[in-house]
């Protein structure tokens, strides 16, 4: 992941979850089905947040798992550092600073999470991190990645970027927010479902399955058999 990537998310780090709900139209939805797919595999379950940010998604985790152990990883500092904030009064909290393709250390985990981070990979490094998020995990783990996906034509995508910036044209958000926003949008490197569905089951993962598609943004799940 590159320093752009850094730069322009510890940018906006101070309004990044404001911003979230006004950028992505399906936000509840998106969300709530991600959370919803959360199923605790024992009592206390280690759970690794991949491009973590401000920790929204583990937020929402921790909502249905409070028993939970987190790590955090994200390029940016400035969004780790809003993230502590969010849970300064959370123990069994970890956070690493650095690019999550290469500074992750080697453990297992119960449940591995991302939400709107492996779209700013290149195919390559996607089904790389697959690969490596299956070994992390632990048996019967489940992997959870709610992201941005590309449209399977050129046309279905031109639509799916037609409707997102109609919709976030009539958010609320100021002009420098959208400007800002369709800069960001500059460094994506978005996949088709398909393909990544099949990436994840290269990788090992079974019970592979998109849950929900809006436009172009999905959730998607695989587990590690035991």
């Amino acid at each position: 992941m590159s320093s752009e990537i850094q730069k322009k998310f510890d940018h906006i780090s101070m309004d990044y979850d404001r911003q979230r709900k006004q950028l992505i139209p399906c936000f509840n939805d998106f969300y709530g089905v991600a959370v919803s797919l959360l199923e605790p595999v024992c009592e206390k379950p280690i759970v690794l947040d991949i491009g973590a940010g401000t920790g929204l998604f583990s937020s929402f985790l921790l909502g249905k798992i409070p028993e939970a152990r987190l790590t955090l990883v994200d390029i940016s500092e400035k969004m780790l550092q809003a993230a502590k904030e969010r849970f300064k009064d959370v123990s069994d909290v970890e956070y690493i600073v650095g690019d999550y393709t290469n500074c992750v250390p080697f453990r297992e985990y119960d449940i591995i999470i991302s939400a709107l981070s492996i779209h700013h990979l290149s195919d390559e490094q996607k089904l790389k991190l697959y690969k490596q998020c299956y070994l992390m995990l632990k048996p019967n783990g489940i992997f959870i990645n709610a992201d941005q996906v590309l449209g399977n034509t050129p046309y279905t995508d031109s639509v799916f970027k037609k409707h997102w910036k109609s919709s976030v044209e009539s958010s609320g958000l100021s002009k420098e927010e959208i400007a800002s926003g369709y800069e960001r949008i500059k460094l994506d490197k978005e996949a088709t479902l398909p393909r990544q569905l099949s990436w994840l089951a290269e990788a090992g993962f079974s019970d592979v399955d998109c849950v929900y598609k809006y436009y172009h943004f999905a959730v998607m799940f695989g587990r590690k058999p035991a």
